[in-house]
C-alpha cells in the first residue's frame, strides 16, 4: 500500500495547521495507543504499515478507532497527555461514543 498523497486539506487551512489526537486499537476492547499528529492520514498509514518500529508494530495496533481535531499543537499535545493519564475504561467510553463498533476509521478519513 502506498502512502496517501498530501492534499490541500491535510494539515493546513489558510495559515493555520490542523492537529489531531487519535487512538488506535488492536481490536474491540484491545490494546490502545494514543498519539498526536499534524497529518492524520499519513501517520495512520505509517502505523498500519509498520514504517516506524515501536508500540503499534510490537502489539499489532493498527485500527484507527477515535480521533479529535485541534487548531494548534499546544492544545493537541495537552489533550494527548491528559488522555494518557485517564483510566482505560474512560478511554473505552470515549471510543464507544464516537465509534461503538470500533470500526477502523482510516478509510473514512481518506475520503
Amino acid at each position: 500500500m502506498d502512502p496517501p498523497n498530501k492534499s490541500e486539506d491535510d494539515g493546513e487551512v489558510g495559515m493555520n495547521k490542523n492537529f489531531f489526537v487519535y487512538m488506535m486499537a488492536s481490536g474491540k476492547n484491545g490494546t490502545l495507543y494514543i498519539g498526536v499528529t499534524s497529518d492524520l492520514k499519513k501517520r495512520i498509514w505509517e502505523h498500519k504499515n509498520n514504517v516506524v518500529e515501536g508500540f503499534t508494530e510490537k502489539y499489532n495496533v493498527h485500527d484507527l478507532v477515535w480521533f479529535e481535531h485541534h487548531d494548534n499543537a499546544e492544545s493537541a499535545i495537552h489533550r494527548e497527555k491528559r488522555l494518557k493519564k485517564y483510566p482505560r475504561q474512560w478511554k473505552i467510553n470515549l471510543i464507544n461514543e464516537m465509534n461503538q463498533n470500533w470500526s477502523d476509521l482510516y478509510d473514512e478519513i481518506c475520503k
